[in-house]
């Protein structure tokens, strides 16, 4: 009986660990990671605070500086998904990465998980990135660090969010 016992937990403990590891549970993880984010707050509303600070460290940033591509980078590198470590949110959308482009008739659709980025005409580049949560044809729930309840791009925390989909510039996917 006990050997039946051990063996069990065993089959159960490999099942455990070899799951986990599974490509798709990685998407499940970075949601998890991404959700369990909410609601984080900068100090003093100055790109500052424990976390915040956390994640412009990961990609070798000081605190003050712009960080949602930061947040991004961080949760994905917590779940071990290749990313470019970055705080510039352009870096995160290389060619081979894209997976929807508003510009262009051939796109796929977007996953939980895929980071989109916003296009601002005064920067000439996209100046805002996070997570997609829900991708419909009209409106992206999503989970978004640098950010307020208006939606802006220098904000003060992480947020739920809906956006319009025309909003969205591109989409990127890093897992794989």
């Amino acid at each position: 009986m006990a050997k039946n016992y051990y063996l069990i937990i065993g089959l159960l403990f490999i099942n455990v660990f070899v799951g986990a590891a599974q490509p798709g549970n990685t998407r499940a993880g970075v949601q998890h990671t991404y959700a369990s984010q909410i609601g984080i707050r900068e100090l003093t509303g100055d790109n500052d605070g424990k976390q915040v600070e956390d994640y412009l460290k990961y990609v070798g940033l000081p605190k003050g500086n712009p960080w949602c591509a930061a947040f991004v980078c961080w949760v994905l590198g917590q779940n071990n998904v290749p990313n470019p470590k970055s705080g510039y949110c352009p870096t995160l959308f290389a060619k081979q990465d894209v997976v929807w482009k508003r510009t262009s008739k051939k796109t796929g659709t977007p996953l939980p998980g895929d980071v989109f980025g916003i296009y601002f005409s005064e920067k000439k580049r996209v100046a805002h990135v996070d997570f997609i949560d829900n991708w419909t044809s009209k409106t992206v729930n999503t989970v978004e660090g640098n950010t307020n309840d208006a939606g802006g791009r220098e904000g003060d925390g992480i947020y739920r969010k809906i956006r319009l989909t025309r909003q969205i510039y591109a989409v990127t996917r890093f897992i794989k």
